[in-house]
């Protein structure tokens, strides 16, 4: 009877999940090529195809299919037992991975993330920095940050910073040299550092309100980035003009090197919420994360 190791299964469904033998061989720490002799491997001892190989992707065959409609939720139970585990030790356990912007780790992340590892020095905190809204189901993250108003209904959302506004910020030396724009409808005749958040994305446009109404305007730039940070640093370099979260030029505000204008224009708006899939989190890293850094 030929027999089936339970890491060779777990690879296969790692490979059908990301269609992508570097990409599974990545989350599995071997190489790409090692995880394609092992699933030839178990095909030979099954005596059947489970993937398609071409030069572009990789799927799963109708057998394929058949085992992962059956094992997947098999092994994400065990997962899910093994994780409850941790609430046997005296401490909690583990690796949190958390999908954010660099703004939203100023804001709301690293003003308590000393004081949690501290508490808990057996967690592990993962922060990835992405603009482009990660899929944080797919790519297997614990939870992600966003404004509360782009979250999905089907996430449990858990504020955790206040109420924020974006403000229009640039230097004294740039105020002076092409003065302050009055209303936002003369921003496209000012030099705006911009902001795309995916290399396929557009360029944000900015949002105001008045008297009720809503509207968006684009500057005339001529510098691009896709963190929110950098357009802050380009905003007191006297660059041009940044569109950022208030809180986040705070300290720059206080001490002279940047001005705020057309602030009439920029209401305030519900802050940054962390969000996870709407189902039950048994991991006690997790329960003590949401604890530690929701806003009270």
């Amino acid at each position: 009877m030929n027999i089936t190791k339970i890491d060779d299964i777990q690879a296969f469904l790692a490979v059908a999940e990301d269609q992508s033998f570097t990409k599974a061989a990545a989350r599995l720490g071997i190489t790409p090529s090692a995880l394609s002799h092992r699933m030839k491997s178990l095909e030979e001892r099954l005596g059947i195809r489970l993937l398609t190989r071409t030069t572009r992707n990789v799927s799963p065959t109708e057998a394929g299919e058949r085992l992962i409609n059956s094992l997947s939720p098999l092994f994400e139970m065990i997962s899910q037992e093994v994780e409850a585990l941790g609430e046997l030790r005296d401490k909690p356990s583990g690796t949190i991975r958390i999908s954010c912007t660099d703004d939203q780790i100023e804001l709301c992340l690293r003003p308590k993330i000393a004081k949690f590892l501290e508490d808990f020095p057996d967690v592990t905190v993962e922060m990835y920095v992405d603009y482009g809204f990660t899929n944080v189901v797919t790519e297997r993250f614990d939870a992600g940050i966003r404004l509360g108003e782009s979250i999905s209904q089907d996430m449990i959302a858990i504020p955790v910073g206040p109420d924020i506004r974006l403000v229009v910020v640039g230097s004294p030396e740039y105020f002076e040299k092409y003065g302050e724009p009055k209303t936002p409808y003369e921003l496209p005749q000012h030099k705006c550092v911009d902001i795309r958040h995916r290399p396929d994305g557009s360029i944000y446009a900015w949002e105001f309100e008045k008297d009720g109404k809503e509207f968006t305007v684009k500057g005339k730039g001529n510098i691009v980035f896709n963190s929110t940070m950098h357009v802050l640093n380009a905003a007191v370099d006297g660059v041009g003009l940044g569109f950022v979260p208030e809180e986040l030029a705070r300290p720059y505000l206080d001490d002279g090197r940047l001005r705020t204008v057309l602030t009439d224009w920029t209401p305030y708006f519900p802050g940054f919420h962390l969000y996870y899939p709407n189902r039950k989190q048994s991991s006690p890293a997790f329960s003590a994360f949401l604890e530690a850094f929701k806003y009270r």
